[in-house]
């Protein structure tokens, strides 16, 4: 995916800003206002398309930094050199009253640990849904930030994961090695 030259925000629409963040997994873009962070996701996601489109609807998306992206590149780096988990970076969050609920509920699983589908969906009190919560994930907007990538199956297989199997595996055993509850992962 190219990235958009810098140019001006129209006045007529507010901006947001759009760069990539090398990672040991991958390039990832992440957009945001001065305000919040609207997007992080890896480039080779499927629907990164159509959630820029959707952003497109309401803001101009133009190349640049922001404070908040700034932070979220430190806290980031602080991940991946396994000295961190906890990202404070303020999120725009938008989605159904369920999908906000098992996003919130993907934010309460430590580092290190997993939970499967149906765990989740008992802890959003939806204990049949776990098909369901297995959409909330895929419509994550915010990759390792709100981390889907700490819900597996029951059988403890992987399932899926929209910045790829790999790299789910790869979050999940960099998570084993650096912080606790590694007796759930694979």
């Amino acid at each position: 995916m190219k990235m958009q030259p810098l140019m001006e925000p129209s006045r007529n629409r507010p901006a947001l800003y759009s760069h990539e963040i090398a990672t040991p997994v991958g390039p990832m873009l992440a957009v945001s206002s001065e305000d919040a962070l609207y997007l992080l996701d890896f480039f080779t996601r499927r629907n990164l398309d159509a959630e820029l489109a959707n952003l497109r609807r309401n803001a101009e998306i133009i190349s640049g930094r922001t404070s908040v992206s700034r932070g979220l590149e430190r806290e980031l780096a602080d991940y991946f050199a396994g000295r961190s988990a906890t990202f404070e970076t303020p999120l725009k969050i938008s989605g159904s009253d369920f999908q906000r609920s098992v996003w919130t509920q993907l934010r309460t699983i430590a580092a290190g640990d997993t939970w499967s589908y149906a765990d989740l969906a008992n802890a959003v009190g939806q204990p049949t849904a776990a098909r369901a919560v297995a959409g909330a994930n895929a419509a994550n907007q915010f990759a390792i930030v709100v981390p889907c990538h700490r819900v597996i199956a029951s059988s403890g297989a992987l399932g899926g994961y929209a910045g790829g199997v790999q790299r789910k595996q790869w979050l999940l055993e960099h998570e084993r090695r650096h912080w606790r509850g590694a007796d759930r992962l694979l």
